[in-house]
């Protein structure tokens, strides 16, 4: 089985990565952020980098659905290919930062990708507010991310609603976090437990923060 998290920088993807993974007992598969070698570059400029940020994570995301493909555990994923490309792709696309041609270029690699792969069981979207985003980035302190403009997340959310309810087609379970502080208080994560049991189909299992 495979479970995906998704949403916006900040929005406690990894957290809830991680804690589900302890939780259940699934296979936590992270995204590759710490070594990305383009990463640092792309804050600093943006259009330059972008078609290279974008590839490369495309590339990792492919190879990482390829092996949970090949799994016989249960994966929960740190954020999904698709999300990659109709939301961050997409949004480097409308903000002029990649060229028409990058894009043509990068969404037929895509396309190819997507003839061997199908969609996760289910995705979990965890909503939430640009100020809620910017607290939770500048409380982490990524030196790399804390340039970051308002109006790059404040378009990603936008993106994020876009592909949520009109361009996704699998499953989705979609959780409010702005006032859900899972991490410190047990019983906001195991509400979040019960959600995704019952989106999962999995009936009501005991609760162990």
């Amino acid at each position: 089985m495979h479970i995906a998290i998704a949403g916006n920088i900040g929005s406690g993807k990894t957290t809830l990565t991680r804690m589900l993974a302890k939780h259940y007992g699934w296979t936590p598969r992270f995204e590759a952020v710490d070594y990305n070698p383009y990463l640092d570059d792309y804050y600093k400029d943006i259009a330059r980098w972008s078609f290279n940020l974008e590839v490369f994570f495309l590339r990792q995301r492919f190879r990482d659905l390829l092996d949970i493909r090949r799994s016989t555990d249960t994966v929960v994923q740190d954020r999904s290919i698709y999300e990659g490309v109709y939301v961050f792709t997409a949004t480097n696309r409308a903000m002029g930062n990649l060229s028409e041609r990058d894009y043509t270029t990068y969404m037929e690699l895509f396309e190819s990708m997507m003839s061997v792969v199908h969609y996760p069981d289910l995705m979990v979207y965890l909503r939430a507010s640009v100020p809620h985003l910017v607290a939770n980035i500048q409380r982490r302190g990524r030196s790399c991310e804390q340039s970051m403009q308002i109006e790059y997340l404040t378009n990603l959310n936008d993106r994020y609603e876009d592909f949520i309810f009109h361009k996704y087609g699998g499953k989705v379970l979609v959780i409010d976090v702005d006032d859900r502080d899972f991490e410190h208080n047990p019983s906001c994560f195991a509400e979040m437990v019960d959600q995704i049991d019952t989106a999962l189909g999995l009936g009501a299992l005991p609760f162990a923060p």
